[in-house]
């Protein structure tokens, strides 16, 4: 099969099992046994509440953590045995700033095109072009610190794009954000994948921005797999189960496959560390 052919990402058996207190304690099964398939070209949704395993289903694909075990490819490279193959394909957008404040927008972009090999001599180039991209050129040469909430983050998203990645990884790329910034990101991250072809794996809690711009979600609770499909097709599928709900939405299927919503999670733990995190863009805008 020829590489343009293969599936973005493939994750066959993935598990996860954290141990707290340095080996001590109860261990933790984040992810369990997941099989997960993302297809060249799409916008796939993980989604699923605080604890899901979604983050370490991420952080295992970028090769932020070891595959421990089951087995994962982007592209058809092993992501324990290649790292390097698979890191030159990815662009990471984590939930933590990553932006340096004490930088300009233009700076922080070259120092990721640094770190990731971009060739010297078309480095302004692609540095112009990412920027370009996430219509910052007029702010390019402001620094960081002086930079709103929203476009800090799209700052991010520039970072991640001058590798010119085949996948570009989101992880909760708009939490904290106001409603206009967060349309903001996905209008730019839709108008590259549009011009590119690149896929895109995303994780939010916004179910609203699941549906409009996820060609197929997986909803994930408890380290596994729930349920699979397009939005239509889930949402059709609960119609179908429970004919008293007429028009099911996101939040429906949620609830409808784990028992629980999104909204029973996010008055604490990791989703309540994300908006803390996310407010610390305030001192850089």
């Amino acid at each position: 099969m020829s590489e343009e052919r293969q599936d973005a990402v493939q994750c066959r058996g993935l598990t996860y099992t954290f141990h707290r207190g340095r080996g001590k304690g109860e261990p933790t099964r984040a992810v369990d046994a997941v099989d997960l398939t993302v297809r060249a070209g799409e916008v796939f949704g993980l989604l699923g509440p605080n604890g899901a395993g979604k983050t370490t289903t991420i952080r295992a694909i970028t090769t932020l953590l070891p595959t421990a075990r089951g087995m994962v490819e982007v592209f058809g490279h092993d992501c324990a045995g290649e790292r390097g193959e698979v890191r030159r394909l990815l662009g990471y957008v984590p939930q933590q700033l990553s932006a340096d404040a004490g930088l300009t927008g233009r700076e922080n972009v070259e120092l990721f095109a640094r770190v990731f090999d971009v060739p010297r001599s078309e480095r302004a180039e692609r540095v112009s072009q990412a920027l370009a991209a996430v219509d910052l050129t007029e702010a390019a040469d402001r620094m960081a610190g002086t930079f709103s909430g929203g476009m800090v983050r799209r700052l991010e998203l520039a970072q991640a794009l001058v590798s010119a990645p085949r996948l570009l990884v989101l992880d909760e790329p708009t939490i904290g954000l106001d409603p206009i910034a967060r349309a903001g990101v996905w209008e730019r991250v839709d108008a590259v994948r549009r011009a590119t072809g690149m896929t895109v794996l995303v994780t939010t809690h916004y179910m609203d921005e699941a549906d409009r711009y996820c060609d197929r979600i997986a909803l994930m609770d408890r380290g596994r797999i729930r349920a699979l499909g397009t939005p239509e097709e889930l949402k059709a599928q609960v119609r179908a189960e429970d004919p008293e709900l007429d028009a099911p939405t996101l939040d429906d299927v949620f609830r409808h496959f784990s028992g629980r919503t999104l909204a029973d999670d996010a008055k604490g733990g990791e989703f309540s560390d994300v908006r803390r995190t996310r407010r610390t863009a305030s001192r850089v805008g």
